[in-house]
């Protein structure tokens, strides 16, 4: 018998929608990044990119445990000396609440070529409404 390998030919990809109101965001962040890796998959191939696009509405509604409101910090730097940025994650929140999920995704996700073409099936929007309805996402239910 041999061992099973996908390719881009045998692989099939589904759409998520995944609703973050109330959701931790490490607990939601790890569930999406096993999706987007195709981990729960029994095709799963680790050299190939077999996850499914998952598609995260209400960003701004995502929950945070214990002082990180306050404490926990997002960098960010442009390149130039002294150029670094900062903001708490209620800063950040309010300007842009997508790279929070976004960041706490890519931080879970293997630090390569594939990982970062992985990244890219995640659409993270602020508010409940997406423009991926003609895929015909599917309601992805997160475990807590």
């Amino acid at each position: 018998m041999k061992t099973y390998v996908a390719n881009s030919e045998t692989r099939e990809r589904a759409w998520y929608v995944v609703d973050a109101n109330g959701q931790t965001l490490g607990r939601l962040a790890t569930q999406i990044s096993e999706h987007l890796r195709g981990k729960r998959k029994p095709e799963y191939t680790p050299h190939v990119d077999t996850g499914d696009f998952v598609v995260v509405v209400n960003a701004e509604k995502i929950a945070v445990t214990g002082k990180k409101r306050t404490d926990k910090l997002y960098h960010r730097h442009s390149g130039y000396p002294g150029g670094l940025y900062t903001r708490t994650f209620e800063e950040q929140l309010e300007k842009r609440p997508e790279e929070i999920i976004r960041k706490a995704v890519k931080g879970m996700m293997p630090k390569n070529r594939l990982a970062r073409k992985q990244l890219t099936k995640l659409k993270i929007y602020a508010g409940p409404d997406h423009p991926h309805v003609a895929q015909k996402p599917q309601s992805l239910e997160i475990t807590t």
